[in-house]
């Protein structure tokens, strides 16, 4: 297969797979999206979409945020980890959309990324999900397909989002970085991967990976 057929063959079979992509975070609005991705770092979505709630129902929205302590806010959030950062943070760009942004979420990436505990992905995840602003936000998920279907060199995730925007149609980004995730979930995760469910890297995958899997397998 040519590259472009690659590409193509990734496209097709994730829209069989996925018609209709579920949303892993639940969320309202931007609001409550942004708090919901930054508390997802090294954290399950399960366990995000079970402490939220929580929370939400004592602050769903920067105003009523802010009322809260740092401390209050981090007790509720620590089952998800990181509380004391992820705490400082909620409480932190809350205020600060009170300050410049009127309480509203901005939808740039410099706006996004000037607020506390925000890095590029948070951003990027917000203005595709919250805005359906074209962006490609790559996780760990992301960055382990493209590189074991050999379609980026998996040097870092600023590369691997480069390259995604480069092969995949922009009008595509923020359905198809959602698609490949689910996959990476469902039939090419990183631990009890079984090649044999995985139809897109069987078919397109590196050889290296594959050869790898293979010696595994028999050892």
């Amino acid at each position: 297969m040519t590259k472009q057929e690659k590409v193509q063959f990734v496209i097709d079979k994730l829209e069989e797979l996925y018609p209709e992509i579920p949303i892993p975070l639940d969320h309202k609005d931007p609001y409550t999206l942004l708090v919901a991705v930054l508390l997802s770092a090294q954290c399950t979505d399960v366990r995000v979409n079970k402490i939220t709630p929580l929370l939400f129902a004592k602050a769903d929205n920067p105003y009523d945020m802010v009322k809260m302590s740092v401390e209050e806010i981090k007790e509720i959030i620590r089952p998800c980890g990181l509380s004391p950062m992820k705490s400082k943070g909620i409480y932190g760009l809350s205020k600060i959309l009170i300050e410049k942004h009127n309480g509203e979420v901005p939808a740039n990436f410099k706006d996004l990324e000037e607020l506390p505990a925000v890095g590029h992905k948070t951003a990027s995840v917000v203005l595709s999900q919250a805005f359906n602003i074209p962006a490609f936000a790559v996780d760990t998920h992301i960055h382990r397909l493209m590189f074991r279907w050999n379609l980026s060199n998996g040097k870092n995730v600023v590369q691997t989002e480069k390259d995604a925007k480069r092969l995949f149609p922009k009008e595509i980004w923020n359905d198809l970085h959602l698609q490949i995730i689910w996959y990476g979930r469902d039939y090419s995760p990183a631990r009890g991967w079984n090649l044999e469910n995985d139809i897109i890297t069987k078919t397109i995958g590196r050889k290296t990976v594959l050869g790898e899997y293979y010696k595994n397998k028999k050892s």
